[in-house]
């Protein structure tokens, strides 16, 4: 599978694991953290900490600040104002069209899971 570079997808596909949308959200809620801070709220070990936090840095998502031993994380204005940006680009439309293959309009049917 090729690799995506666009900026947007990869700030949409860091965002897209439910570890790294916990770690977006704390730091939502707080200036920065701390890295060891982030075993608390996600449940996992800090070297699963420290690949969700490097992902999120590669996709432009936060940004660390060395303190001592420690580093701590904030989020980057740039990138949740392009997240608000990507995420205005959608609208939902009054009614759904039907799909149309050769000109004709045909409903694509709903699979519901067996019991």
């Amino acid at each position: 599978m090729k690799r995506a570079t666009d900026a947007d997808v990869l700030l949409l596909q860091a965002a897209a694991d439910p570890t790294r949308l916990s770690i977006i959200r704390q730091l939502e809620t707080e200036e920065t953290v701390c890295a060891c801070d982030f075993t608390a709220c996600c449940d996992v070990s800090q070297p699963t900490i420290s690949h969700h936090l490097r992902i999120l840095r590669e996709a432009g998502w936060i940004e660390g600040e060395r303190r001592g031993t420690w580093i701590y994380y904030r989020l980057r204005p740039e990138a949740v104002e392009q997240f608000r940006r990507l995420a205005g680009e959608f609208h939902a439309t009054p009614e759904a069209k039907p799909v149309t293959a050769g000109g004709a309009a045909r409903r694509l049917p709903v699979l519901q899971p067996q019991a």
